[in-house]
């Protein structure tokens, strides 16, 4: 099995390489997944999405070590292994993040990494359905759109938000994005728009384009300090493929530095303690682990307006019907239609907040429902100072890696949720709320003072599945990767997905990340980059009220 390029990992970064790079036909192309085909109801219905983030079948379904500072929680971290990866399970926000955030990568030296130049990056893959403009695209494969929002308390909570002083925003992804308002989706139809429904499937009608499902990829090989190929597991079938230009790496956050490690790149000394030689000694691989976290405010609704009866079993099965027979109703939304970045100081340039708003209460993966009509708002820090790390607990490929977030170890991120929670109490207490507002089921009413807000975050705070940063793009020489996703140390290996983010972008990382592998797959085609594009962005004026009450 020989190819020019070898893509491990069918995910958000892979699925966009598989297309780009053998889309004029130059090259021929190896893609393997881990997990197995995206053909599933569970899948496809995107109000369904928290079944896969539940359950394993398309789901690495990780699990952090103890977190210190969160009474010793385990957190769970899902991570999709199906082809599409994590865009195939997640929430199917389409975020891209703040402007300052790819200046403030360009400010460490990352040429090209800038606002003006990733901008364009973002506009070639989209095609979205409320049109053009100097922000957005048509044309692109993937399909972006805007729901109706037509439940009375999405109305609620924009008009709470601007009445608590937030503002609004038409587009988050546009000029500002500071404010409450709608959220664009990755949804088409009224299904899921994966990377794998995107940009994948209409790539496997080519020649040059081969797919291998269930391939566990256990090692790299080299030769002479150039990555040459990949073995891998096809059930308990050994195989061996050989790249003549490249090896690209689309593991994501926590399988890309793994197989690293594996492979003899990262920390020296941790390579040794672990017996597997040091090919080069990278001592950030796995290291710079970041993740956004998120709590709950949650209220039992007066009125009979949530979706709570969507959420019974009588209600699924309606959905599920007229999701199947037409792909329109509630099951062709992910619920998350409004939401909202809010800037918490005066001192902040850019929103240090996002909400997500939901009109029943239940956890993220589906799990604890409150057994009446409800609503609530998911709040989180969007900058968060606290790094985790992961590592191999074994030499064998097939091992779980340790994974520690020390999610909380930075005090700045404690104060931020609890201006967080502060604020978001604020918008749910404004009058817009008046005919819907119940009781306070999180925190709580009995929740009050800064120490009983730090001990219910600790309780219940939760990931929002953003992990990144763990083979880290920079300049410096302790960077796992250059500007163009490539290794430091070896020859013709990339890593191309979340993990080389810098830092954490604020906002959803599935849209960054799909940017990321559009960018990088110019370079590696070694075409020039497209053109920056200059557009204003929203400023807030030097004095804002500080919203800590």
């Amino acid at each position: 099995m020989e190819f020019d390029y070898i893509i491990v990992g069918a995910g958000s970064a892979g699925c966009v390489l598989a297309n780009r790079l053998s889309e004029d036909g130059k090259f021929t192309v190896l893609l393997l997944e881990a997990g197995g085909k995206d053909r599933s109801i569970f899948l496809s219905m995107p109000a369904a999405l928290a079944y896969p983030l539940s359950g394993t079948r398309f789901n690495w379904a990780y699990w952090s070590e103890p977190e210190p500072y969160l009474e010793g929680r385990r957190m769970y971290c899902p991570r999709g292994r199906v082809l599409g990866g994590s865009s195939s399970i997640n929430g199917m926000a389409y975020v891209r993040g703040h402007p300052h955030d790819y200046d403030r990568w360009a400010s460490y030296g990352l040429t090209g990494w800038d606002y003006a130049s990733v901008l364009p990056y973002f506009k070639h893959s989209e095609h979205r359905e409320l049109g053009a403009d100097a922000y957005h695209a048509e044309g692109g494969p993937l399909g972006v759109h805007r729901a109706a929002m037509s439940n009375p308390l999405h109305k609620a909570w924009l008009a709470a938000g601007r009445q608590a002083g937030l503002g609004y925003s038409d587009d988050q992804n546009g000029f500002r994005s500071e404010g409450v308002g709608p959220m664009d989706m990755t949804i088409r139809g009224g299904v899921r728009e994966s990377t794998a429904r995107a940009f994948l499937r209409p790539a496997m009608k080519r020649q040059n384009l081969e797919v291998v499902t269930g391939a566990r990829a256990t090692g790299l090989r080299f030769e002479e300090g150039r990555a040459s190929g990949v073995d891998f597991l096809v059930g308990r079938d050994k195989r061996r493929a050989t790249a003549r230009c490249e090896v690209i790496l689309c593991g994501g956050t926590i399988n890309s530095p793994q197989l690293l490690m594996l492979s003899g790149i990262g920390p020296a000394e941790h390579l040794r303690e672990t017996g597997i030689d040091v090919l080069v000694d990278s001592p950030d691989v796995g290291r710079n682990l970041q993740d956004h976290l998120e709590v709950y405010v949650q209220h039992e609704c007066t009125q009979p307006v949530s979706i709570y009866p969507l959420t019974r079993p009588l209600g699924k099965l309606r959905v599920g019907i007229e999701w199947l027979l037409r792909r329109s109703g509630p099951g062709a939304s992910c619920q998350f239609e409004t939401g909202g970045f809010a800037r918490i100081s005066d001192r902040s340039l850019h929103p240090d907040l996002q909400f997500h708003f939901l009109p029943v209460a239940v956890d993220y993966d589906g799990k604890n429902p409150i057994k009446s009509h409800g609503f609530q708002a998911h709040v989180g820090p969007m900058r968060p100072k606290s790094r985790g790390r992961v590592w191999l607990k074994s030499p064998d490929p097939l091992a779980v890696p340790g994974i520690l977030f020390n999610y909380l170890q930075a005090e700045e991120d404690r104060i931020e949720f609890q201006a967080g929670i502060r604020l978001t109490r604020a918008i749910i207490g404004q009058s817009a709320f008046d005919p819907y507002r119940g009781t306070e089921l999180q925190p709580g009413e009995d929740i009050v003072n800064d120490e009983e807000i730090d001990g219910f975050v600790r309780r219940r705070v939760e990931s929002a599945y953003h992990p990144v940063g763990t083979c880290r793009m920079g300049m410096d020489a302790q960077s796992v990767v250059d500007e163009h996703g490539q290794v430091r140390g070896v020859a013709g290996l990339r890593v191309v997905d979340a993990s080389i983010m810098p830092d954490i972008v604020s906002g959803n990382t599935n849209a960054p990340t799909i940017m990321i592998a559009e960018k990088i797959a110019d370079a590696i085609r070694g075409r020039s980059p497209l053109p920056p594009e200059h557009v204003a962005v929203f400023s807030p004026e030097a004095e804002t009220e500080r919203r800590l009450n």
